[in-house]
């Protein structure tokens, strides 16, 4: 074994030293396993089950109906909105927590079109990317008449061009953990006057944002990943103050009308950000995103986008002396990545069904990627550290071959 491989007791001497160790405590994780997925789906904030508690025994129980006046639940998407403005570098006003990212993304690319008719031809995105994107842009081209130009990544830039009427990406892949460079390619489709959409699913929480500073205009983002929302936990939209005036959501729902209580037949929408709800806020959903959002305001994300890098760098040095056999395909330097890690290998799909009877979570993506996903709030090195042991004890001994790992299942 590798002299440069780090000891356990190295792990343990870093986790001693971690400014975010005690950020651990606000989470609730099961005794003996090493999480590595809240890239997928985000741990339990601790506090959460309190404010589930009173949601459901105190707002909606006691309160009733009279809560979307007295706790302000008719409030809570501009809100919470807000909240998650103030961890993406936009302002308030600009971000509204409501729907899905793959609703919120329809509903973004049919304003920005009926907005810019007749400008180009070709809606471009990244071939390969999370396919909700790449389904609701097919679906919004046809809708539009236009053809949706779906192009691998290093091809993108050479792509934007006068028939260009549109553009969507996600600002980390999925996948690969690959990191778009934001404020260049959002110049490039600036000076071809392209509007562009960041699908932000896997970077808010996870990566420094600032949707101001890079002059980003529109966006999706996803509310149960890094942001630890709970498992289907409301997405949330932005739009920059400047273009608000010229947009209109295609789904004109009842909450985004300008008085939704005035109970009017014609349809007139809200001034602001609150034009693109539709129908009614999801409460419980709503309130237990805003926990995790809270939490994640509290932290020092500077110091989370610090502790991601050393927590990369940490696995992909034990994983190169103990797992060789599994071929990292994310970027190495850190502004070009997210926070998780990519392995290739053949037999992904089996390994990381062994590896979570072994009691390390992990996922798999089709066809043959292991992601472990890196949480700096509640991950530490001997977390990492116990994780690689784990999987490298599973390749060694080959009971990721035993029939039960190598079935199917509906989710992986």
């Amino acid at each position: 074994m590798s002299m440069d491989y780090p000891s356990l007791a190295e792990a343990e001497a870093r986790d001693a030293a971690d400014p975010l160790r005690s950020w651990r405590e606000y989470f609730t994780l099961p005794d003996g396993v090493v999480y590595l997925d809240g890239n997928s789906l985000g741990a339990l904030p601790s506090a959460t089950r309190d404010l589930m508690r009173d949601a459901t025994e105190h707002q909606w129980g006691e309160g009733l109906i009279r809560s979307w006046n007295d706790a302000d639940w008719i409030g809570a998407p501009r809100r919470i909105g807000d909240k998650i403005a103030g961890l993406i570098g936009a302002a308030p006003g600009e971000v509204i927590a409501c729907d899905s990212v793959t609703v919120n993304l329809y509903k973004l690319m049919g304003a920005i079109l009926a907005a810019r008719p007749g400008h180009g031809k070709t809606i471009l995105t990244e071939s390969g990317n999370f396919p909700t994107d790449l389904h609701v842009a097919a679906g919004i081209a046809a809708q539009h008449n236009l053809v949706l130009d779906a192009a691998p990544r290093e091809a993108i830039v050479e792509r934007i061009g006068p028939d260009t009427a549109l553009i969507v990406l996600t600002h980390v892949h999925y996948k690969s953990g690959e990191r778009f460079d934001m404020a260049a390619i959002q110049a490039l489709a600036d000076a071809h006057s392209v509007p562009l959409i960041w699908d932000l699913s896997h970077s808010v929480g996870a990566v420094p944002l600032d949707m101001a500073a890079d002059a980003a205009r529109f966006a999706v983002g996803c509310g149960y990943k890094y942001l630890n929302g709970g498992p289907g936990a409301p997405a949330f939209l932005y739009v920059a103050g400047e273009a608000l005036e010229f947009l209109g959501s295609p789904i004109q729902g009842w909450m985004g009308h300008a008085a939704p209580f005035a109970m009017t037949d014609a349809y007139a929408p809200a001034p602001g950000i609150e034009r693109f709800l539709a129908g009614t806020p999801p409460m419980l959903s709503l309130l237990a995103l805003e926990g995790g959002v809270d939490l994640m305001l509290a932290a020092d994300r500077d110091a989370l986008w610090t502790k991601s890098q050393a927590l990369f760098d940490f696995l992909i040095q034990l994983m190169a002396v103990r797992c060789p056999e599994l071929t990292p395909i994310t970027p190495a330097r850190a502004d070009l990545r997210g926070s998780h890690a990519s392995f290739v290998h053949p037999s992904a799909w089996p390994i990381n069904r062994a590896l979570i009877d072994a009691g390390v979570i992990g996922d798999f993506r089709a066809p043959d990627v292991l992601r472990l996903g890196l949480t700096p709030l509640y991950l530490g090195f001997v977390d990492v550290w116990m994780a690689v042991d784990r999987l490298a004890a599973i390749l060694a001994d080959g009971r990721w071959q035993r029939p039960e790992y190598t079935a199917p299942a509906r989710v992986t």
